[in-house]
């Protein structure tokens, strides 16, 4: 289970960044926390979206995203796989 806090928000964008993976942050009129633009590697977060939000949807696209584990360090590959291995709860 993730928790809600900054530091989570945080982990999960290193660990896209280091994946290859912008994470922007823009004001837009779609419904949903974060999208991914056309297979570009941008991922835009709706910024104002409430924390809760913004992590269920990173981290939602965060699980589906195919990533090379050898780009990773060893607590991020452990992230991911955690990530990967459970159902959000938040």
């Amino acid at each position: 289970m993730l928790t809600i806090t900054n530091h989570t928000l945080e982990k999960l964008e290193m660990l896209l960044k280091t994946a290859g993976y912008r994470v922007r942050y823009e004001k837009g009129n779609f419904k949903t926390g974060a999208c991914m633009l056309l297979n570009s590697r941008v991922i835009v977060v709706n910024k104002f979206a409430n924390l809760e939000s913004k992590i269920a949807s990173v981290a939602g696209l965060a699980r589906t995203l195919e990533v090379d584990y050898n780009l990773l360090d060893d607590k991020q590959a452990a992230f991911l796989h955690q990530l990967k291995q459970t159902t959000l709860q938040l």
